[in-house]
C-alpha cells in the first residue's frame, strides 16, 4: 500500500464520490479527516474507514469559506499526526438554461465549486510549505470541464475554472515539492445525477431517468460510473507513482461518446 501512514484530507466526504475516495485512500494504508456539512454521514463514514483497521477524523466546514478550510486542515494534522494529501472534491451542481441563471445562483455554485478548491489549495500548500514537505493536491473537476454542456453552462464554467486554478497552481507550487492535479469524471450513478436528472426532466419534459439513460448510453464502455472508478484514479495521483505528474486535469468516463 504506496500511501500507509500518510494522512489524506478529503472534502465532500459523506457521500458519494467523496465518500468512495474517503474509503479507497483508507485501503490503500491512509488515515483520512472527513470533512462535510452533514456530521452524522460523516460519522457513518469514520466508523467503515475505522472498520478497514485506519484513523478517521471528521470536521464539519463550509468549504466556500476561507477560515473553515483552513481550520479543517488544522484539524486534520492535529488529529492525525500530519498531513499529506488534500483532496478538495466537494462541489454542487445546477442545471439551468443561461437564460434563467441569477446573480444568487452563479455567486452559490462560484463559492462552493472553485473558492472552496482554491481555498483548499492554498491550506493545503501553506500546510506543506510550514511543515518543511512535499504534497498531493488533488481537485475535482469534471468532464463538464473539458466541454461545455447545455443546461449545465455555469457548471461547466466552474469546473473549466478548476482546471485553470489546477494549472496555475502547479506551476506555482512545483518549486516546493508539491503536485497538483485534478480527476475530471463524467456520469457517475450518485445522488448528483439523481438531481441533474430531475432538474434536466423539469425543464426539458423528459421522462424521469431519460437524461441519465441518453448519457449512459454513449459511454463507450456501456455502463455509468461508480465512485469507486473514480476513487482508483485519486488512488494513484496520492501515491508515489504519479510523483512526476503535475498540471492535468484527468478524464475518467469510461470514453463517452457524445452523439
Amino acid at each position: 500500500m504506496a500511501i500507509t501512514g500518510k494522512v489524506a484530507l478529503v472534502t465532500g466526504a459523506a457521500q458519494g464520490i467523496g465518500r468512495g475516495i474517503a474509503l479507497r485512500l483508507a485501503q490503500d494504508g491512509a488515515d483520512v479527516a472527513l470533512v462535510d456539512l452533514k456530521p452524522e454521514a460523516l460519522h457513518a463514514v469514520a466508523a467503515e474507514i475505522a472498520g478497514l483497521g485506519r484513523r478517521a477524523t471528521t470536521f464539519v466546514a463550509d468549504v466556500g469559506d476561507r477560515e473553515q478550510v483552513r481550520a479543517a486542515v488544522d484539524h486534520a494534522a492535529r488529529e492525525l499526526g500530519g498531513f499529506d494529501i488534500m483532496v478538495n472534491n466537494a462541489g454542487i451542481a445546477q442545471v439551468k438554461a443561461l437564460a434563467s441563471v441569477m446573480p444568487e445562483d452563479v455567486e452559490r455554485i462560484f463559492r462552493i465549486n472553485v473558492q472552496g478548491v482554491l481555498w483548499g489549495i492554498q491550506a493545503a500548500a501553506d500546510r506543506f510549505i510550514a511543515s518543511g514537505q512535499k504534497g498531493k493536491i488533488i481537485n475535482a473537476c469534471s468532464i463538464a470541464g473539458h466541454d461545455g454542456f447545455a443546461l449545465l453552462g455555469v457548471y461547466s464554467a466552474t469546473k473549466f475554472a478548476v482546471r485553470g486554478l489546477t494549472q496555475a497552481a502547479a506551476k506555482e507550487y512545483a518549486s516546493k515539492g508539491i503536485t497538483v492535479n485534478a480527476y475530471c469524471p463524467g456520469v457517475v450513478g450518485t445522488s448528483m445525477w439523481v438531481e441533474i436528472d430531475q432538474l434536466f426532466s423539469e425543464i426539458t419534459g423528459a421522462e424521469k431517468g431519460a437524461t441519465f439513460r441518453k448519457y449512459v448510453d454513449g459511454i463507450a464502455l456501456g455502463r455509468a460510473q461508480t465512485p469507486e472508478d473514480v476513487a482508483g484514479l485519486v488512488s494513484y495521483l496520492s501515491g508515489p507513482d504519479s510523483d512526476y505528474m503535475t498540471g492535468q486535469a484527468v478524464l475518467i468516463d469510461g470514453g463517452l461518446v457524445y452523439r
